[in-house]
């Protein structure tokens, strides 16, 4: 069985190269001035479907055999995970049925129908997504892209660590003094953990959660797997997973540490980045930055690298942040 590794992240660079954008390292003054330090922003809202899900997507559609390809794939997803693989089946002239919570944000929803994606709704509260997506895929004999948890997702998902150690390094930043990535079931943080582990192994790596789905840090605290607290709900949707991942989470153990922010401090940060640094980030996209702005993450006299992981933000949601609208519910302020 394919386990995943540091040799299999530099395979999936070679993969995804000419379909994966290479997406910029962003610096801005105002931001280093702000936080007294160096920031480097890896803008992967500006990836393909909006997100860097995509790496993930297109390294494992892509190695299907014919066979496979003529069966179609499943996912399940909230959104970013959802339209990456629906843009990379229709890429490949694959069918693909998608897994979606009918909470998703309605611009994620569209995206998956735009890239020809067949959607079924389904209750995140009340039915298991797992369970539905392995009913069609045995039903239709379809291959299940899991979001997280398949080697040759992590691998893709860390080209993302491959390129900001080159695009640092060609800026004259070696090493970095930190790096910092938003966390749910851990495949975009575990692909650059295998990177980092090989190639900057004294870099402190810093995960990132919503204050009330913190499963990585209750798990990395216990040593196992555990899931978060019930919860209410959070305005980051693409990280709302319950646990860390299987495969993921090994991986995982060897993070600095992991901290939390408040919907409210993500608001702030999404709205930051769009009067600052003129980019549109998604709240779940944004918590690392929202960190970073809060002071959870010591910037000072660092270099540190910050991974805006999406961009595929609620119009609604993003105006009423932008416009100092949004008022966070009690439970997540």
């Amino acid at each position: 069985m394919h386990t995943a590794s540091f040799a299999g992240v530099q395979d999936a660079a070679r993969q995804i190269a000419g379909r994966a954008v290479r997406t910029p390292l962003i610096e801005n003054p105002a931001l280093n001035a702000h936080v007294g330090g160096r920031v480097l922003l890896k803008a992967e809202n500006l990836q393909r479907a909006g997100a860097f899900k995509f790496r993930g997507a297109w390294n494992r559609i892509s190695r299907l055999t014919p066979e496979e390809r003529a069966r179609g794939v499943v996912a399940y997803s909230s959104g970013n995970h959802a339209q990456a693989v629906a843009a990379a089946a229709q890429m490949l002239g694959i069918e693909a049925v998608i897994v979606m919570p009918a909470d998703s944000p309605a611009v994620k929803v569209e995206g998956v129908r735009s890239f020809g994606g067949e959607v079924r709704m389904y209750d995140r509260y009340t039915e298991s997504r797992e369970a539905i997506g392995e009913e069609i895929a045995a039903s239709k004999g379809s291959v299940l892209v899991r979001p997280f948890d398949d080697p040759f997702v992590i691998e893709g998902q860390g080209t993302v660590g491959l390129e900001i150690l080159d695009q640092a390094k060609a800026v004259g930043v070696a090493p970095l003094d930190q790096l910092v990535c938003g966390a749910s079931g851990g495949g975009l943080i575990a692909g650059i953990n295998l990177v980092m582990a090989s190639l900057a192994s004294h870099t402190p790596v810093i995960a990132v959660e919503p204050r009330d789905y913190n499963d990585t840090q209750l798990s990395l605290a216990a040593g196992e797997r555990l899931t978060h607290a019930p919860a209410r709900g959070t305005i980051c949707d693409a990280l709302m997973t319950d646990r860390p991942g299987e495969l993921t989470f090994p991986i995982n153990r060897r993070l600095d540490r992991v901290e939390t922010v408040s919907d409210a401090e993500v608001a702030e940060a999404v709205r930051y980045a769009f009067r600052v640094l003129k980019l549109v980030v998604e709240p779940g996209g944004a918590v690392s930055l929202a960190a970073l702005l809060a002071g959870k993450i010591q910037a000072r006299d660092r270099t540190t690298a910050v991974v805006l992981s999406g961009g595929n933000v609620d119009p609604a949601l993003f105006a009423a942040i932008i416009e100092d609208r949004f008022t966070p519910s009690e439970e997540s302020a």
